[in-house]
């Protein structure tokens, strides 16, 4: 387990059709600068470009943005959907994002999740997932500073290098990964991070994190790379209050038309969702483990439960979906930077221990003090004496 567990969010986002997409993305960027002032470490943006929900079509254009309004957090594309673009744009686009951020940026790389999306350019789901390999493979040449000749089924290029370097040593990359291992099998050809979406979407998922792993170490051994386990990250659900029952009432603002947008809307079939009543969608998220809808205490051990059963991962990125308002989002932010982030840095038990040390000798220590005073007290009547 990396020492230090880092914290973020993936964010597609979600925002119910019909209200003001201008609002909407202001408040998606207040919450970046939110982020950033409670500590947080990253923040994954997503690209989509139909059903009228997840509406950012460029995360490069929004972290661009973002990257302006913040001192710290990184950013990356959670995800560029690489099948829908020309590889050598994604790489140029991306090394110019690095630069403008002086190394804030990661890219997150998948074949799109919208079969609406795709098919607006003439793709299926197999197109996309096919390209996501053949262009990967391109980006990741061209990033390495290589000539590139090649044809896909969408794009021709020819003699083709990009004209600077990444601002980074290495700009980060990181692959998408569902239930299928697809993902690791990439992550661990290249060499690159892996991006857990599924970690606790369904049982598969879950139940795939060790797998998924394995077949990473597998693939990166094959070909001569390493992988590293901070460079894992794992994508789950949480909204924090004091209590259980403040949070279950909070999430009422708007897990419905989270649940219906992947029940009726997005052809997504990952991302299984069930209930037919607010409170039958509140209790599936706690009882089928896809999320914690409660306490810190209660997210504590949901991610304490991913660490086991992962064996060790390096980011714990919270999905984003705004079932609460954005006042009460802001407190569940909060709380998990306050009581449960320390939990898994090294903060918490440092000061704990603290506590309890100083506990063990507070009886002596308080004779002590007790003595020093009785001693000044006699100390300065002596002086007045004195005087006399």
């Amino acid at each position: 387990m990396p020492q230090r567990l880092k914290f973020g969010a993936f964010v597609a986002p979600m925002h119910k059709p019909g209200i003001n997409p201008t609002l909407a993305m202001r408040q998606d960027l207040q919450l970046m600068d939110q982020m950033d002032q409670l500590g947080y470490d990253e923040a994954w943006i997503g690209e989509h470009h139909s059903a009228g929900t997840e509406i950012i079509a460029s995360p490069e254009i929004f972290i661009a943005a973002a990257a302006e309004r913040t001192k710290h957090i990184r950013f990356g594309t959670g995800v560029t959907s690489i099948a829908y673009h020309n590889p050598l744009w994604v790489a140029d686009r991306m090394v110019q994002l690095d630069h403008m951020t002086r190394g804030r940026v990661m890219l997150g790389v998948g074949p799109g999740s919208l079969p609406t999306d795709s098919a607006m350019i003439g793709l299926n789901p197999t197109d996309t997932r096919e390209l996501l390999s053949e262009n990967l493979e391109i980006i990741v040449r061209l990033l390495r500073g290589e000539t590139v000749n090649a044809q896909t089924k969408t794009h021709k290029l020819i003699d083709a290098k990009l004209q600077l370097r990444p601002y980074s040593e290495q700009l980060e990359i990181a692959v998408a990964a569902v239930a299928s291992p697809t993902g690791p099998r990439l992550a661990g050809t290249y060499g690159l991070g892996l991006l857990s979406i599924g970690a606790t979407l369904n049982a598969d998922g879950f139940d795939a994190l060790a797998h998924h792993w394995n077949v990473a170490t597998e693939r990166a051994n094959h070909f001569g790379q390493t992988v590293d386990r901070s460079k894992w990250r794992l994508v789950s659900m949480f909204h924090l209050a004091e209590t259980e029952k403040q949070a279950r009432e909070e999430v009422r603002y708007g897990i419905e038309f989270w649940f219906r947008y992947f029940q009726e809307v997005a052809a997504f079939p990952q991302m299984a969702v069930s209930g037919d009543t607010i409170d039958q969608m509140i209790d599936f998220v706690t009882e089928a483990k896809v999320g914690v809808i409660g306490t810190a205490a209660q997210a504590r051990a949901h991610i304490q439960r991913l660490v086991d059963q992962s064996g060790g991962f390096g980011s714990m990125l919270m999905m984003m979906h705004n079932w609460a308002s954005p006042a009460d989002t802001y407190q569940s932010l909060e709380i998990m930077a306050r009581d449960v982030m320390p939990h898994f840095q090294g903060h918490a038990q440092m000061t704990l221990d603290a506590a309890e040390r100083a506990r063990k000798v507070r009886d002596g220590h308080a004779a002590e003090q007790m003595k020093a005073v009785e001693h000044m007290t006699k100390k300065y009547e002596a002086e007045l004496r004195g005087k006399k």
